[in-house]
């Protein structure tokens, strides 16, 4: 209990700070405290229904939130967010375990490959591109149990939208994603309450603490964060998978 406390934490002080977080919550949860993936992801994305309203009303009071094109996102992340939730209950979990390593590297790889760009004024983004961005991520961030903001922000950044820009708009997703998903859990996985409450009261404490910081620390300075721990991530997960799948 004092490690997956001490987990949530640790996740919900990235997702808060760079929007990155819940990639190391399901495989910690797996790996290490043995918890079966398919059990680890509905506990999961209950959690970040608190933690996401934390982040999103810090980052909402700096101003620090796009809310159209929040709004568009959001739109696009709900409906495939149910679908993910259903697919988690069908899928063999083996399957997730290298979706989600994959998932994690391939992440890292794209915002490595931009972090030495110069932060750039805001592009726009039309409707019908927000939509699908929404739509990708909600499935995507579903099945995987990562919650939304791992998917969402090598997308934006690699679309050049401001780094705190897309943090701020993850941390927005979080919700509709993780709502809908923890129904579509409740009706077709198995969702476990008391996993789910724990996690979610140690991730708002740590999203919380994330937010405050984004906001201190300087705009390159987070960017570098992003792209270093979306690949060191990234490649432990994948070599745990590996592992895994050759044990």
């Amino acid at each position: 209990m004092i490690w997956i406390v001490l987990l949530g934490l640790l996740s919900g002080l990235m997702i808060g700070c760079i929007g990155i977080g819940g990639v190391i919550l399901v495989p910690a949860l797996v790996f290490l405290a043995d918890v079966p993936i398919q059990i680890s992801i509905p506990a999961a994305m209950m959690a970040y229904i608190p933690a996401g309203l934390v982040g999103t009303a810090i980052f909402a009071h700096s101003k620090s939130i796009r809310w159209g094109k929040a709004a568009w996102l959001c739109a696009g992340a709900a409906p495939t967010a149910f679908v993910g939730a259903w697919a988690v209950s069908v899928v063999n979990p083996r399957l997730l375990e290298v979706c989600l390593g994959l998932l994690a590297f391939i992440s890292g790889i794209n915002s490595l490959s931009a972090r030495a760009a110069k932060e750039q004024p805001e592009r726009a983004l039309s409707s019908i591109l927000l939509s699908l961005i929404g739509a990708v991520t909600g499935f995507l961030s579903s099945i995987s149990g990562t919650g939304g903001p791992l998917v969402l922000v090598p997308i934006l950044i690699s679309m050049k939208v401001p780094v705190l820009v897309a943090v701020g708009l993850s941390q927005v997703i979080q919700l509709p994603v993780a709502v809908v998903a923890t129904l579509g859990n409740f009706l077709y996985g198995q969702l476990d309450l008391g996993l789910g409450g724990v996690l979610a009261l140690s991730l708002t404490v740590g999203s919380w603490c994330g937010a405050k910081l984004a906001h201190v620390v300087p705009r390159a300075t987070l960017r570098r964060i992003v792209s270093v721990v979306l690949v060191a991530v990234g490649i432990f997960i994948l070599g745990n998978v590996i592992w895994r799948l050759r044990s």
